[in-house]
């Protein structure tokens, strides 16, 4: 019987665990910059009020890159976010085509998992190889030898892939809703398109990651008693042929 917590229990408990900073983590990229738009559109009009307004989710970028303190694939990722976001707060232009390049984080961000899974590097395995070595230098080398086996490689590169094509459907549904709505209405309803494709992609990837691990220990374990069939029967076969 398998004991593993489902995906609705694991996303309870952590929720209960990290819900507090779930909750802090919305009212800075959610709450706060709708907040700090609707007060300041009035005075700074609506290019400035969504400078304003881009200013505390990549002022958080900042202080949680500063926290960790740490250079690997997630850092990088991290980094290049803030670096995309600063370049679309200083380019010119008005409203809308300020929203539309506040997108070109998340596009670019696809087109490098795409990419990296055309190279043979799937951005999925060097981000969990990161996150792991952050945890447990040990399960990050447990991790790595997995990179033997070419279903598991197969396994990271279908994983980059969907990623990378979910998150620049991510940014063509936010170009359409640039275009169809108001700011305002905008400023609600794509962040919660961001989150909704992050939490489909997470657990697809739970659910597709739990899946591929069953199917390889199934064929693991087929091939040891195909393997020990094979030794059992040369066995027999040797202890038959001796001379009585």
């Amino acid at each position: 019987m398998d004991a593993t917590p489902g995906p609705m229990a694991r996303i309870i408990g952590y929720l209960r665990a990290h819900g507090g900073r779930v909750l802090f983590e919305a009212l800075i990229n959610f709450i706060l910059p709708y907040v700090i738009y609707t007060v300041a559109e009035a005075r700074l009009g609506e290019v400035g009020a969504l400078l304003a307004s881009s200013a505390p989710p990549i002022l958080w970028s900042i202080v949680e890159f500063a926290r960790e303190r740490r250079i690997d694939a997630l850092s990088v990722l991290v980094v290049a976010g803030i670096a995309l976001s600063l370049l679309a707060m200083l380019g010119g232009g008005g409203a809308r085509f300020l929203q539309l390049r506040e997108k070109l984080v998340t596009g670019v961000i696809g087109l490098a998992f795409l990419g990296s899974a055309a190279i043979g590097k799937p951005l999925i395995y060097e981000l969990a190889r990161a996150s792991m070595r952050r945890k447990s230098e040990g399960e990050a080398q447990q991790f790595e030898a997995l990179q033997a086996h070419a279903g598991f490689r197969r396994t990271m590169t279908v994983m980059t892939l969907v990623w990378g094509l979910g998150l620049l459907c991510d940014v063509a549904v936010s170009v359409m809703l640039v275009f169809a709505l108001s700011i305002r209405a905008y400023l609600i309803v794509n962040p919660l398109i961001g989150y909704g494709t992050m939490g489909a992609l997470t657990l697809w990837t739970f659910l597709y990651g739990r899946r591929a691990r069953r199917r390889g220990e199934a064929r693991r374990a087929a091939a040891e008693a195909s393997q020990l069939v094979s030794v059992t029967g040369d066995g027999g076969s040797s202890s038959g042929s001796r001379p009585i």
